[in-house]
């Protein structure tokens, strides 16, 4: 489907736009030639419009291709960001991160533009689409940090207008279009990341349509963290009892008179306001009841399980999906578990189903996106769900749907999605966790490829970890050899040690010693780029690696995954095998003490050339057997040219 170019029109105008600054203009060398990270001056005014013209004159590249359907991503090499922290450099080298433009109009934080100029960079990494986090306009009210949330969405079909470059000039919207365009002329898709089941409290739809919104009394107070209160509103406190009766149930599949919340709680809910009762007061809605009672609409919460230690979502609230009036509160059975008696058709909030179907096809024909990711979207309705993925299809038969599901099973399949988040980033450093998922691989088909990574902006850095350098390689070699996506989060090749999120593997100390305040997925913050020690070559060769041995690693049949044994429990032996290509690699899992002994895997007749961790060649007959001495962390990679007994 054609677009309207949008580079050459940004080349023109920073062309036409070019002048000096008041003051150095500084990016850093990775920027400029990939290798060298020292920072240089520059004009952004031509630097940006060398990057941007020098993608327009290279050929054009061809974008991965699947079976279609969007199966193109199981052989996607992804490289995940979030524009403002990702571009995001101290550009003035006065060691502030400023929020607002320079006095010549330009931003440290990451804009659209400094994205595009970063794409030359991410393809040198060998990745072959791009993973963007939330880039669509945030809300204000009860923000967390500086910046507030992304997934603290104020408008779903407008993009974020910080990361426009003021300088500039340009819409938001024609630097997003251009970033589609270039990405596309390097031979990188790009996939959007979609919140379709919250907004933000002072979203435009709440003033448009209160009635898709729940609604409290005004004069409710929230509940402050570490109380219990039952007359404050806060996420719905359940008794031991009932939590037992609400998990068995949905463990059962039994959705039929879930335990509903206390008649305190659902008493703080009000019928919705008519839109002309609506009034935004001091950054948020305001509703007034035909009574005169003053109404507001609630912050959200994590509902699932309903026990969860998440602190409050204070910048964001629940679309309701489906309305009812024995269900108008937010609790679990209203938002993700829906009650069996709530979940029918007639009770479908159909013009806000029609808005959230929407969505994805604005992006689809506006700019030709190639697939998204819904948060959290096993929690949406599945005829919803069934509306949205049809939606998209019919528009591109081969567009991709990836879910925020940490689960790898065959329904979310059977609802049109190519792709799971899983839970890869939960236990790769953990080696028993992590044998029982590579188990699965050797024995089972999984119904969808997985991302394969040790962190996302939710979980604790790999190298945050005991051991950070040995376990970022031990980690990074285990995720291409494995049947998932390889999936780098940016700032992975750059060292980063700081958490951008607290939302899965953090224990309560640590959220306490991770601050929403502080956080770089809520407030201005930059990476290290300029660090003189960085993993980018490491990324880059096992990149490589995996775009070269796609079609046997990206294979998810249990034929070409064998497990080996070794005389020492901390060692990992791994063989990929398929039509004459293998690779057979030993992992010492252990980050904190020395592996050695006997490997043994069952491959008949491999030469073994040596592709990363040693110098060794080998030799296989009947059963490979090798004397290994592996440093904590430490892996081996092996090419070979035969095949695996059985394998074909």
């Amino acid at each position: 489907m054609p677009f309207m170019p949008a580079l050459q029109s940004i080349i023109d105008t920073l062309r036409n736009a070019r002048k000096d600054l008041s003051a150095p203009y500084y990016v850093p060398g990775l920027w400029v030639d990939f290798q060298i990270p020292d920072a240089r001056a520059v004009n952004p005014y031509e630097f940006y419009a060398d990057v941007l013209r020098s993608i327009l004159e290279t050929e054009p590249q061809p974008l991965v291709e699947g079976t279609g359907g969007g199966e193109w991503t199981r052989r996607a090499i992804v490289y995940n960001l979030l524009p403002r922290l990702t571009a995001a450099y101290d550009h003035g080298h006065d060691g502030t991160l400023s929020i607002e433009p320079s006095p010549d109009g330009w931003r440290d934080t990451g804009t659209l533009l400094k994205t595009i100029a970063l794409l030359p960079y991410l393809k040198s990494l060998n990745v072959n689409t791009i993973h963007l986090l939330p880039v669509n306009a945030v809300g204000e009210f009860g923000k967390k940090g500086t910046l507030g949330s992304p997934y603290a969405i104020r408008n779903a079909y407008r993009l974020d207008e910080r990361l426009a470059e003021p300088a500039l000039g340009l819409d938001v919207e024609v630097l997003f279009a251009g970033l589609v365009e270039a990405a596309h002329h390097l031979g990188l898709r790009v996939v959007m990341e979609f919140v379709l089941r919250t907004a933000s409290r002072d979203a435009d739809w709440i003033g448009e349509h209160p009635d898709w919104f729940y609604w409290i009394r005004a004069d409710v107070p929230d509940r402050k963290p570490g109380s219990s209160s039952s007359s404050a509103y806060g996420c719905p406190i359940f008794s031991g009892a009932d939590l037992g009766r609400i998990k068995d149930q949905v463990a059962r599949g039994n959705r039929s008179a879930l335990p509903a919340p206390s008649k305190t709680y659902r008493g703080m809910f009000t019928p919705p306001p008519s839109p002309d009762r609506v009034s935004f007061e001091h950054g948020q809605w305001i509703g007034e009841l035909e009574d005169g009672t003053r109404v507001r609409v609630p912050g959200a919460f994590c509902d699932w399980p309903p026990d969860d230690n998440q602190p409050p979502w204070t910048d964001v609230t629940y679309l309701r999906m489906y309305d009812h009036p024995d269900f108008n509160y937010i609790a679990y059975n209203t938002l993700r578990q829906y009650d069996d008696r709530l979940a029918q058709a007639e009770n479908a909030v159909t013009p806000l189903w029609d808005a959230i179907a929407g969505v994805i096809p604005h992006y689809q024909e506006s700019f030709g996106i190639d697939g998204v990711l819904i948060d959290m979207g096993h929690a949406l309705p599945s005829a919803l769900k069934a509306r949205i993925v049809g939606s998209a299809r019919r528009i591109n038969p081969d567009f991709a749907f990836w879910d925020e599901n940490y689960s790898i099973d065959g329904a979310t399949a059977a609802e049109g999605y190519n792709a799971v988040v899983g839970y890869m980033l939960l236990d790769l450093h953990e080696p028993g966790a992590l044998r029982n998922l590579l188990n699965r691989m050797a024995t089972e088909r999984l119904p969808l490829p997985f991302f394969a990574t040790p962190e996302n902006h939710n979980t604790p850095r790999a190298y945050s970890r005991a051991y950070p350098l040995e376990y970022a390689h031990y980690a990074l070699m285990m995720s291409i050899l494995v049947p998932g996506i390889p999936f780098v989060h940016s700032g992975f090749e750059l060292m980063e040690a700081r958490a951008v999120n607290t939302g899965l593997g953090f224990s309560n100390d640590m959220i306490k010693a991770n601050p929403s305040d502080e956080l770089p997925l809520f407030n201005a913050a930059a990476f290290d780029w300029t660090r003189p020690h960085n993993l980018v070559g490491s990324v880059r060769y096992a990149l490589q690696l995996r775009a070269q041995y796609a079609d046997l690693l990206s294979d998810p049949d249990p034929s070409t995954f064998r497990l080996g044994r070794g005389t020492d429990p901390n060692l990992i032996v791994v063989a990929r095998q398929k039509n004459g290509a293998s690779l057979v690699a030993v992992a010492n899992s252990s980050m904190n003490s020395h592996a050695g002994g006997q490997v043994v895997l069952p491959v008949a007749h491999i030469p073994m050339t040596p592709l990363w961790g040693t110098d060794a060649v080998g030799m296989g007959e009947e059963a490979l057997s090798l004397p290994v001495s592996l440093p904590n962390g430490g892996v081996q990679l092996f090419d070979g040219d035969h095949h695996l007994p059985g394998a074909h």
